[in-house]
């Protein structure tokens, strides 16, 4: 990790900016966020009505962990007090709000080996987190690579409404998913809302996001010419992840 916050906003602004290219059709106008860990106490996140694609560094608004992870420990909060409690996690009061999806990104960057964090509307994934075939996209693996760059599966996610409610919905899913597979995920699948890539650096969330955004693309496609798509197996999902070649070029590929 980058020594400083400093340090952390050229890598974070790179990685915005990867992930708001308007060709990838990740994210459109305000659609999207990114965070990274700056230390054990705070991080950096986009601020509210951002542009991925041209986050400039006023974008970026350092926050701290501890009010937003006990605002996850709440049962409820309205509207205004989680508006109020964004404001409060700034480590400078002159910066702008942070996004309202702040509080899953201090939950997420808390996991063991992530660092950063990166969330999109990806129009491909999309195509099948709108329909009934999410919880299957997310579970099964369409070819290697994918398991490569996003693991054996994904964690889906029901559909919540942006804020508090999908932060909550966010963790459970994502400690259901570690409890049985002992691994933390590297992708999250949000119903008729979008996907979140987590790593330990930015080549990683930005290679599962493109990744997943392919996979979709081929299961849609297959789901047109008919049939379906033809899955790996359980057991030539496991056989990849273990390969000892594909864990060098994950090395080689910073992911």
């Amino acid at each position: 990790m980058p020594a400083s916050d400093a340090d952390l906003r050229p890598t974070l602004l790179s990685l915005s900016h990867e992930l708001g290219r308007e060709d990838r059709r990740l994210a459109i106008l305000g659609e999207g966020n990114t965070s990274a860990r700056v230390s054990a106490d705070t991080f950096l996140v986009k601020a509210s009505g951002s542009n991925l694609a041209t986050l400039s560094p006023l974008g970026l608004t350092e926050c701290r962990f501890s009010p937003l992870l006990a605002l996850l420990d709440r049962k409820r909060a309205a509207d205004a007090e989680v508006d109020e409690i964004l404001f409060e996690s700034r480590v400078d009061g002159a910066s702008k709000k942070p996004s309202v999806e702040a509080v899953f990104h201090a939950y997420l960057l808390t996991l063991p080996g992530v660092n950063f964090v990166g969330h999109t509307h990806a129009v491909t994934v999309n195509q099948i987190l709108c329909t009934k075939h999410g919880r299957t996209f997310a579970r099964r693996r369409i070819c290697p690579d994918e398991v490569v760059c996003c693991g054996g599966e994904s964690v889906f996610v029901p559909y919540a409404d942006p804020g508090l409610k999908l932060a909550q919905a966010i963790r459970a899913a994502v400690v259901a998913y570690i409890k049985r597979l002992s691994r933390p995920p590297r992708v999250i699948l949000l119903e008729n809302h979008g996907i979140i890539a987590i790593g330990a650096t930015p080549a990683a969330v930005l290679a599962a996001t493109l990744m997943a955004a392919k996979a979709a693309e081929i299961f849609v496609g297959a789901m047109a010419i008919g049939g379906g798509p033809r899955f790996m197996t359980p057991a030539q999902v496991e056989r990849i992840a273990g390969r000892p070649d594909e864990h060098y070029r994950q090395q080689a590929l910073g992911i």
